[in-house]
């Protein structure tokens, strides 16, 4: 390896060159060619790909709200007025909040009443849900259809809230943190499990749930007691295809759906079919899908793939775990049939962030599932459930942002989402948002992020990496970061591009770099900071 091969960091208390580059097959960082492997495993074994930024298109999503997005009842509105811009900084794909009506006119989505009210009924509150009308949603979505920007729709099929009345049905309680074992006999208690949907009636759907259609409860209206109550019946029982944490995961919250039960499955699956042709939707994001029936899960998505003869239509479950292993086996039952959000990844950016120089950047991407199953992963930084004052609160600290955006956006690895509250900004509490930061990243992504990808994954502090380029786009980028002191990094770009003139896209670093004859320059950043440079 010769000089021009390595890459030196500026820390003076070191005092010496790091050693040469690291080859994209090698460390624990990922390549293109690890990508294309899975794809064609999958491809052998008749199976389509469903990850839609593995089509060489650079396709990123948006979380297109935060958890204290204004209760205006105007997001829709928002959403119409946005999607253009969006589209044009490279936004293709849209993750919009639960259009289904909630148990109040405030709820954020994820206490649902209604799966069939999409803002159009007077129910709960009113007709519109927080974020405006069904006529909204449908205006903003057909100027989504006209930037070719993909809707995906936060399903939330796990529980319903809200009842309407109470009834009165036998029931056990479980232990809180092992639900396999009963601390109780069945008793008689009253839960409020009965939805008539009287705004609603019959339009759409005439079903009506009653406790039967459950699983279990939290609260026995009888004896004014909180517990997990297990609802008893010939053959209920909470489902065993759901993840094994709490001994048996399946109640979560509110009035816990069976999907042993015909009625609710049919339910649930003919409402998939039907908003997916109601809303034209590109694909679902699935809210805790590890408290969910597996075998149903895979069956509701391959029905409404099969019925709305979209063999393409996308699906991310939320599987809230860091565990890699528990996330694997969840794909493989599924037949690999969905992608989930890698929340493993998520906590490395927070390890990392809260670590500092103290964290070894080559391990990033240790035990992540972009690492293990790059084709299936959604990779993301934050979002409303890790936002500050939420029960899962992860936040990752602003500093570390742009570091942890370049790691998803300007790599070849993943399907990568923003979150609207890093973006935008967040209201509880008042945090700016970085969309100036990330607008450069997505032209960068856009434009510029194709072709082989060269990895410099030589020092625990400064990273760095080349993408080559394509055909199609044929420019490339550098990009090079560090937790630590300001560094740089000696890499090559290729000697075709010899001469050119290239300069950070972020501003960071003031002066420009010429290419030299055989392809090298030196790439600088700042201390805990990251460059992109084209």
């Amino acid at each position: 390896m010769t000089d021009m091969k390595k890459s030196t960091v500026l820390v003076e208390s070191l005092g010496y060159s790091l050693g040469q580059s690291i080859s994209s097959s090698l460390g624990s960082s990922l390549s293109s060619s690890r990508m294309l492997s899975e794809s064609a495993r999958l491809k052998r074994k008749g199976k389509k790909v469903l990850n839609p930024a593995d089509e060489r298109r650079n396709m990123c999503m948006m979380q297109f709200f935060e958890w204290y997005t204004p209760g205006d009842q105007k997001h829709w509105i928002r959403l119409k007025e946005r999607i253009p811009e969006l589209a044009e900084v490279g936004i293709m794909a849209l993750w919009i909040p639960p259009p289904t009506k909630a148990q109040g006119p405030n709820d954020v989505g994820y206490g649902v009443y209604d799966i069939w009210d999409l803002g159009e009924f007077d129910q709960k509150g009113g007709k519109a849900t927080k974020y405006g009308t069904k006529e909204e949603l449908l205006a903003a979505l057909e100027v989504a259809k006209q930037h070719k920007v993909n809707i995906y729709l936060d399903a939330v099929l796990n529980h319903k809230a809200g009842a309407d009345e109470t009834e009165k049905f036998l029931a056990k309680e479980v232990d809180f943190n092992n639900r396999d074992r009963e601390v109780s006999g069945a008793y008689e208690i009253e839960g409020w499990t009965k939805f008539n949907f009287p705004g609603r009636g019959d339009k759409y759907s005439a079903m009506k749930y009653s406790w039967c259609h459950f699983t279990g409860i939290d609260y026995d209206v009888k004896g004014n007691k909180s517990a997990i109550f297990k609802i008893c019946g010939i053959g209920k029982d909470f489902s065993h295809k759901v993840d094994t944490e709490m001994g048996n995961y399946d109640y979560l919250m509110f009035a816990d759906i069976d999907y042993h039960h015909p009625d609710a499955v049919n339910d649930v699956c003919e409402w998939g079919v039907w908003v997916t042709k109601e809303l034209g939707l590109s694909g679902f994001r699935l809210d805790a899908v590890k408290h969910i029936d597996a075998e149903f899960m895979h069956n509701f998505v391959a029905e409404v793939r099969d019925r709305t003869g979209r063999d393409d239509f996308f699906a991310v479950g939320e599987f809230w775990k860091h565990d890699l292993e528990s996330m694997s086996r969840y794909l493989a039952e599924n037949e690999y049939n969905i992608t989930l959000f890698d929340v493993p990844l998520h906590f490395n950016f927070k390890d990392a962030a809260d670590r500092g120089r103290d964290y070894d950047l080559r391990k990033i991407f240790d035990n992540t599932l972009v690492q293990r199953h790059p084709v299936h992963a959604v990779t993301f930084v934050d979002n409303h459930d890790s936002q500050p004052q939420q029960a899962l609160c992860s936040f990752v600290p602003g500093w570390f942002k742009p570091l942890a955006y370049a790691l998803i956006l300007l790599r070849a690895d993943g399907y990568p989402c923003v979150f609207y509250g890093d973006y935008y900004g967040i209201e509880e509490p008042k945090i700016e948002g970085m969309k100036s930061t990330l607008d450069h990243m997505l032209y960068a992504r856009k434009y510029l992020c194709y072709g082989p990808q060269d990895e410099y994954w030589d020092h625990a502090n400064c990273i760095g990496w080349v993408r080559r380029g394509d055909s199609v786009h044929p420019k490339g980028v550098a990009v090079v970061m560090s937790n630590g002191e300001p560094g740089y990094k000696r890499m090559c770009v290729g000697h075709e591009r010899k001469g050119q003139e290239w300069a950070d896209y972020l501003g960071h670093i003031t002066h420009t770099v010429i290419i030299d004859d055989d392809g090298f320059a030196d790439f600088h950043c700042l201390g805990g900071n990251v460059s992109v440079w084209g």
